[in-house]
């Protein structure tokens, strides 16, 4: 069955890449909607073999599709995608606006499907955080098998997930160096190149930032609100790809052998765990891959019943764009939509 999808924020780094994705996975749309504000009406995007013309989305009519796939930040998503909803288009969105509305589901196929089906209460769907997706990908089949207590996590994020201007600053910096030329940091609050900084979004009462706040928060919605996490995020100078170091405690003891042979016949993952050098995946390997990558496993001997492994993955793919063309494909594999059933 055929649908029509429109996709907002079609000009941006997430919503360019949910256009190729569509077409790598040969996704069944009838016809692609390219939105975007005002000022970019007209701009060309591109969709397979095919160039979309940007319209303007605030005289578009949703009722004319069946799919919407926001990705252009909360403050769209809160005017923008109501509307859509009230218009009969079930919302896809990216931003964090509506992940902890107890009436949206917060969804990563691979982890809780079946919570999809809670998105008739308001026609809109939430994509969760891009660290927490990869996480919770590679956390899943571990808790099924041994029950997770505690979750520490450090996460290595690359630039993408600030955004354009956040690589161009980088690139700039990079290449500014070299010349003696002083960096002067506007997307970010110190230096990008040749550093990392402890601080992804806004500071709160407690001292973690809102990207750790959202971490957790998310980590049990989707997975469950009994698991203890707490995280410390990183911003790193990589163009694309989050990195995760993680440490879990759980119930019952798994070895590492165990969660290796687990992880390999989970869906979304793929093991690379060779102790030898190289034998690991780093975020330039995974770029423009699907898979969340699992390396690194060892028992930690440090706490009982406790495991450590390193996670890599596209952060534009499976921590934004993938995930939500996923959401898309669950709607129509489940028969969800009115319009197409």
């Amino acid at each position: 069955m055929e649908v029509n999808v429109a996709l907002v924020g079609a000009t941006g780094n997430v919503g360019q890449e949910m256009l190729a994705i569509l077409d790598e996975r040969l996704f069944p749309a009838k016809e692609v909607f390219a939105l975007a504000s005002r000022q970019s009406i007209g701009r060309e995007v591109s969709f397979g073999d095919k160039t979309l013309k940007c319209a303007d989305l605030e005289t578009f009519d949703f009722s004319k599709s069946d799919i919407a796939l926001f990705a252009a930040g909360g403050a769209v998503a809160r005017e923008w995608a109501p509307k859509a909803a009230k218009a009969g288009c079930v919302v896809i969105d990216n931003s964090s606006h509506f992940r902890m509305d107890p009436n949206v589901p917060l969804i990563v196929p691979e982890v809780n499907a079946d919570a999809v089906a809670g998105f008739s209460k308001k026609n809109i769907i939430a994509n969760p955080n891009c660290s927490t997706a990869q996480l919770v990908v590679a956390l899943k089949p571990l808790h099924d098998a041994a029950t997770i207590k505690r979750v520490v996590v450090s996460t290595y994020q690359s630039t993408s997930g600030a955004g354009k201007a956040a690589m161009d600053e980088l690139f700039n910096q990079t290449k500014g160096i070299f010349v003696n030329d002083a960096p002067s940091p506007t997307e970010f609050t110190k230096q990008i190149a040749f550093n990392v900084i402890p601080h992804i979004d806004v500071f709160m009462e407690d001292g973690f930032t809102k990207e750790e706040w959202k971490m957790t928060a998310e980590t049990k919605k989707i997975l469950d609100p009994k698991i203890k996490l707490t995280a410390t995020c990183a911003r790193v100078p990589t163009f694309v790809g989050h990195a995760e170091a993680v440490n879990v405690e759980f119930e019952r003891e798994i070895t590492d052998d165990e969660a290796r042979e687990i992880l390999r016949e989970a869906p979304g993952l793929m093991v690379v765990d060779k102790r030898e050098d190289g034998g690991y995946v780093t975020p330039v390997e995974c770029v423009g891959e699907f898979a969340t990558f699992v390396s690194r496993l060892r028992v930690d001997p440090t706490v009982e019943n406790g495991l450590s492994f390193w996670c890599v993955s596209d952060n534009l793919r499976k921590g934004a764009a993938l995930n939500a063309v996923q959401i898309a494909e669950l709607l129509l594999n489940r028969g969800l939509l009115k319009k197409a059933a």
